[in-house]
């Protein structure tokens, strides 16, 4: 796979203008394109080139979990055999359940998870019973060899967000 294209400046400028969210507006590429002086049109398109070279990964709805309910945050922690954990983390991360999923190294002798998976739930009794559904869920995927693969897990509960936001491109040396 090809890493993604430098942005142009435009791009840049585009990015800067979405990346604390669309504007909450019935047309939110219009407004963006107004604020830009491009075209709708224009906005639409630049925005499709980047999603399709792979410069920006989604555009989507990004909730705030706590206001709607969800405050028991659980990231589950797999200790994952090596040759598997690439297998079990893009399934994991295919799961509905799941927010985000990533690969760590592990930290032996005190650490030896590998695999990171975030589920949301309304308490912390149902964030556990979500990962006891994905477990199930990568059992019956990975078949017999389930307890030499996953060799373990927990599941950790957040007390606290220290901090809450994306990649954020700043002013860059030429715009002062």
């Amino acid at each position: 796979m090809n890493a993604p294209s430098p942005l142009d400046e435009l791009e840049r400028r585009l990015v800067r203008a979405t990346q604390a969210g669309l504007p909450l507006v019935p047309r939110p590429y219009a407004r963006l394109a107004e604020a830009l002086g491009l075209s709708e049109a224009e906005v639409i398109a630049r925005l499709q080139a980047m999603l399709e070279r792979g410069a920006i990964r989604r555009i989507g709805v990004v909730p705030n979990h706590y206001a709607i309910g969800y405050t028991a945050n659980g990231m589950s922690v797999w200790d994952v055999a090596d040759e598997q954990v690439d297998a079990v983390g893009e399934f994991l991360g295919r799961q509905a359940a799941v927010t985000h999923c990533y690969r760590r190294p592990r930290r032996l002798p005190d650490w030896p998870y590998n695999l990171f998976a975030m589920v949301h739930g309304k308490s912390r009794a149902e964030a556990l019973a979500q990962v006891e559904h994905l477990a199930g869920r990568v059992a019956a995927e990975f078949g017999p060899e389930f307890g030499n693969i996953v060799r373990g897990r927990d599941v950790l509960f957040s007390s606290r967000i220290l901090k809450k936001t994306g990649l954020r491109i700043g002013a860059g040396p030429r715009e002062g």
